[in-house]
């Protein structure tokens, strides 16, 4: 789609970067300074390559709208002359996207979102912020339950000295703080939580080094307490005084009932690993990774997001209505601020709560989508990265608990347990406790063990009885063996170790292992009869091979949903994995890092140096890439945060070839 720039600023170059990469051409740019104007149109034609056709160039808005067709106007001038330029736009037919402000008067901003639904055009309005990466997951991680009531929400806009690093300060100097910075924690925060109700409380502080000759119109400094409507009380700081390099720049930290999330840039573009942290509980932060790879938002994308609506046929005007809410927020504490009555100030408005609904609020849980892995229909939707929560460590029994509620905080959703594993309970207990995602938030899986082929039903009750849980996401054969049965396997973690063993490896009279004389066939046509009772939603198998697989599907008529099998470069199990992957069954690694040697093979050092990651985490990568969950444990925090920040890590064709390449088809325990 064609487009226009008005304005050819600091700012133009961010959006015109984008250019070469998007479905957006630009037809013509405007600016009061025609030299300007001509520059950004000649930077753009050669970027774009040598047979570019250099924009038209205009020094009036009015003679650019007269010559040229194309649809879309990106509003790209100084702060104050965002409405005017704005509402031109739209009563000469053209839709808009706007940088922000939407406008400096709430009235104003309300009249051209009114203006652009009666005219039936889009009107689009920066910052983009709520839809980048880092923003979106702290809001899912928000929307599961793991703060509780969200209370109190500090929020921070340390624009800085613009007289220090912006080539033309004038425009800062004039709107102060709040119309520059604070749109960007506000938008966030009104994407999160819905509309502001009440300025409740503002103060102005007139904080400007006196070596400066020139000083701030507006005041440099604002702080104030705002009440969302249904959410919560948030503090909140901008300054053009404090430093933008200042420990806290436009930070979010949410306090919660039962814990705190910590937002390091509400206006970042990507997400990096330490971009959230997250607490439950009495737990300390932990990073929470993004569980996908980075990937970096330009400027561009919110005038091109804008275009594609149009050209489907829509007019949204979403983000204007929550920028028009946000000039009614400044301007609340702007007056408030400068003309206090003590008894607070009404946030004048419009209806801005967020597009896809407020989360967190103190009232009532969100509506919102099922979370990835909770879908009942067709293939498994599971996250990238598992937490594997055997008790199992080379041999000897580790008490995983501590590690369990560190993945929580990080951000894992899948659990793998298994009654083998003996810390059903305490794990329960943990996801009852304040702090923990509510359940819908994750896909727990459940695993048999082998003394139970012939007990599904009672293995299956207990583990859910213990885990607190009325059914699991999926239940599965630990293993296609059936051994002899003792007893209940209850809260086996609790036990002496000789009587754990003696309860799950079973031994006849000479030092054999107890089998059972049970047909896998039969046991999977019962753990299917679990799923029909509602007590799981699907099922699997663990640790089984191709061909015993295909048989046991063809003679049973019935489809596992997911596979669990050691898996990583000595054991690709390609074959296995393609032969579910055409059926939409999901694969599962367990074990994907402790093979003997794995992280220690030049090949897979040599990779990780090349992507700037841990060879774990390379390893893991590697899974990821090929479609598979790999489910790594660990009892160090740092490493429990670094194995989900795997799922972030990109590998090339040729590198996953190399890590292939290991296979080794004689690879043994």
């Amino acid at each position: 789609m064609n487009c226009l720039f008005v304005g050819a600023g600091a700012v133009v170059r961010e959006y015109a970067a984008g250019l070469p990469d998007s479905s957006l051409s630009l037809a013509a740019v405007c600016d009061r300074e025609r030299e300007r104007a001509a520059d950004l149109a000649d930077a753009v034609a050669d970027a774009a390559g040598a047979d570019a056709v250099v924009p038209a160039v205009y020094a009036d808005l009015d003679a650019m709208l007269a010559a040229e067709d194309a649809p879309l106007v990106v509003n790209l001038t100084s702060h104050a002359a965002h409405a005017d330029v704005t509402r031109a736009c739209l009563d000469a037919g053209r839709h808009v996207f706007s940088e922000k402000p939407l406008a400096l008067d709430p009235d104003e901003a309300a009249a051209l979102v009114a203006r652009a639904a009666e005219r039936g055009l889009a009107l689009g309005c920066a910052p983009l912020a709520p839809d980048c990466d880092a923003q979106r997951h702290a809001r899912t991680l928000l929307a599961d339950g793991r703060l509780g009531g969200v209370g109190l929400v500090y929020a921070t806009a340390h624009v800085g000295r613009v007289t220090e690093w912006h080539e033309r300060p004038d425009s800062f100097l004039a709107v102060g703080p709040l119309y520059d910075g604070a749109v960007y924690p506000l938008s966030v925060l009104v994407d999160w939580f819905g509309p502001v109700a009440r300025v409740r409380s503002a103060d102005a502080v007139d904080a400007w080094p006196a070596r400066e000759s020139r000083r701030p119109e507006a005041p440099p400094h604002v702080e104030a307490t705002l009440e969302f409507a249904e959410g919560p009380v948030v503090s909140l700081r901008a300054s053009l005084y404090a430093d933008h390099r200042s420990r806290e720049f436009y930070s979010l930290e949410c306090h919660g009932d039962d814990g705190t999330l910590y937002l390091e840039d509400a206006g970042a573009m990507a997400a990096d690993r330490e971009s959230v942290l997250a607490r439950g509980g009495a737990r300390e932060s932990v990073a929470a990774p993004h569980p996908r790879p980075r990937r970096e938002r330009t400027h561009l994308d919110g005038p091109a997001s804008l275009a594609r609506e149009i050209a489907r046929g829509d007019r949204p005007r979403d983000t204007a209505i929550r920028a028009a809410h946000v000039v009614a927020v400044c301007a609340a504490v702007e007056a408030e601020a400068t003309d206090p009555d003590g008894t607070g100030r009404t946030v004048a408005g419009v209806d801005a709560a967020g597009p896809s609904g407020a989360v967190g609020d103190r009232a009532a849980p969100a509506t919102r989508p099922p979370p990835e892995g909770r879908r009942d229909d067709a293939a498994l939707r599971l996250p990238p990265v598992g937490f594997g929560c055997s008790r199992y460590r080379d041999g000897t029994y580790v008490d995983r608990v501590d590690s369990v509620a560190t993945a929580l905080d990080a951000g894992y959703r899948l659990l793998d347990s298994a009654e083998l594993y003996g810390n059903e309970r305490r794990i329960g207990d943990l996801l009852a406790s304040p702090g923990s995602p509510d359940r819908e938030g994750l896909f727990v899986l459940g695993k048999a063990w082998n003394t139970n082929h012939g007990r599904l039903r009672e293995a299956c009750e207990g583990s859910l009885g213990e885990l607190g849980l009325d059914a699991f996401d999926c239940y599965a054969l630990h293993w296609p063996d059936a051994w002899a049965y003792t007893e209940p396997l209850r809260e086996l973690a609790e036990r002496p170790v000789a009587e754990r063993e003696a309860l799950t490896f079973p031994e006849t009279d000479d030092g054999e292992r107890a089998t059972a004389d049970r047909d896998l066939a039969a046991t999977w046509r019962d753990l299917a009869a679990l799923r029909e009772a509602g007590l799981t939603r699907t099922i699997g198998i663990c640790n089984v091979g191709l061909e015993r697989l295909r048989s046991l599907v063809a003679e049973t008529g019935i489809e596992p949903a997911l596979v669990q099998v050691e898996r990583h470069p000595y054991t690709p199990r390609r074959d296995l994995v393609a032969w579910c992957h055409e059926r939409g069954i999901r694969v599962v690694a367990h074990s994907p890092l402790s093979a003997p040697g794995l992280l220690d093979e030049p090949a897979v050092r040599e990779v990780a140096a090349e992507v700037g990651a841990s060879p774990a985490a390379t390893v893991l990568a590697w899974n990821v890439a090929d479609g598979v969950v790999p489910i790594p444990s660990s009892v160090d925090p740092d490493h429990v945060v670094d194995n989900l920040a795997a799922a972030r890590v990109t590998l090339t064709p040729a590198q996953r070839a190399r890590l292939a390449d290991l296979a080794d088809p004689g690879f043994e325990r």
